[in-house]
């Protein structure tokens, strides 16, 4: 009888071991669905890669100018979603170097800029932002914005509920030397998460 038991609670112990054991395995980042409405690093990838291409087919640089210097001067975001700006810029210029198309300023450089004139990049002045380009020796600075206007369905009997999220993501690049907008493009999406609900 006692063996028994014993084959038993071995069983069990089997089964549990079997249970609490977890699968891992690689995906790619720009095919796993998107959980909500909200900003995810799918917007990031798809957004940085169409960014970056809609900047160099404008074309960006201009014909005769080969590799220009860039500062990066960060993407403000205006929404209330954490997004991790520096993420969307980042990729935005490697892609652009990985095309030969630009020379970027080393962030560090600017950012020790930034400090000895008392500025975050986050806070500081469109006039600083030049200013600091200037001084890095940039002919161009890249900026740009990102928004967000939600709408969720007001209470009632209903079998679903809706969300909609909108972003536009806004980049333009600035000569510096002559302060004019070479170039500007936006991205626009429209993300809707939908759940069964019956009465809320």
């Amino acid at each position: 009888m006692k063996s028994m038991w014993r084959l038993v609670g071995c069983g069990v112990f089997a089964v549990s071991l079997c249970g609490c054991s977890m699968k891992v395995k690689d995906a790619s980042p720009t095919e796993v669905s998107s959980l909500t409405e909200r900003y995810d690093q799918r917007d990031l990838l798809t957004w940085s890669d169409q960014m970056a291409q809609a900047l160099m087919a404008h074309p960006f640089p201009p014909a005769g100018e080969e590799q220009p210097i860039v500062v990066d001067m960060g993407v403000e975001n205006r929404t209330e979603t954490h997004a991790d700006m520096k993420a969307i810029t980042d990729t935005i210029t490697t892609k652009m170097m990985d095309a030969s198309k630009i020379r970027l300023v080393n962030a560090s450089r600017r950012d020790d800029l930034l400090k000895e004139q008392g500025f975050q990049l986050a806070n500081c002045t469109e006039e600083t932002k030049v200013a600091i380009g200037r001084q890095l020796g940039a002919k161009y600075m890249m900026t740009g914005s990102l928004i967000e206007i939600s709408r969720d369905e007001g209470k009632g009997i209903r079998l679903k509920k809706s969300a909609d999220t909108y972003y536009q993501l806004t980049v333009e690049i600035t000569d510096l030397e002559t302060g004019l907008i070479t170039c500007r493009k936006q991205l626009d999406r429209l993300r809707r998460a939908s759940k069964p609900v019956l009465g809320w």
